[in-house]
């Protein structure tokens, strides 16, 4: 097992610091949530950059922590990112490294974004919400408007993948 470099710590250690100042800003604003869970799937990919796994591992780890103490213990407002947005960049980043099929990757990553939207409609949202409508048709919509979303949000992903890797690039720390 190599070594992690000190130019990895600190991409690391960086991307914890934006990450988790991302994610407690969008707990505390309704309208910064998914705004902070993208830009924190962004600072994570920093290390994945350095193709430094136990860096992002690291970072992740961190990040979530952080960000639950910071955000007053506010899980439920943290699930989505644990659950997905965090691990995103790992799995554009496997999928990438172990060249998978691109359209069977981007339909299990679909699934499991809906998935977990489901899970936190049902264990945050739902329990709120007195729209009937809404609470009836919850999976067709999830499952149609979830998946569009996703989709996007996976293409922008890849780009701002692209971008943090010339980054780091320039910067020194890929090989």
């Amino acid at each position: 097992m190599r070594k992690i470099t000190a130019h990895e710590v600190a991409l690391s250690a960086l991307s914890c610091a934006i990450a988790t100042v991302f994610l407690t800003l969008g707990v505390y604003s309704d309208v910064f949530v998914f705004t902070g869970y993208m830009l924190a799937g962004v600072a994570l990919m920093l290390p994945l950059a350095a193709h430094s796994y136990r860096g992002y591992a690291l970072a992740y780890a961190a990040t979530c922590l952080l960000s639950l103490l910071f955000g007053s213990f506010r899980f439920w407002d943290l699930l989505p990112f644990v659950a997905f947005f965090g691990l995103h960049p790992l799995a554009n980043e496997l999928q990438i490294k172990r060249r998978f099929n691109r359209w069977a990757a981007c339909a299990l990553k679909a699934a499991w974004f809906d998935g977990i939207m489901y899970v936190t409609w049902k264990f945050v949202f739902a329990i709120t919400t007195e729209i009937g409508f809404i609470d009836t048709y919850i999976l067709p919509i999830i499952l149609v408007a979830g998946t569009a979303f996703f989709l996007l949000y996976d293409y922008v992903m890849f780009r701002a993948r692209a971008m943090v890797n010339m980054l780091v690039k320039r910067i020194g720390g890929k090989k």
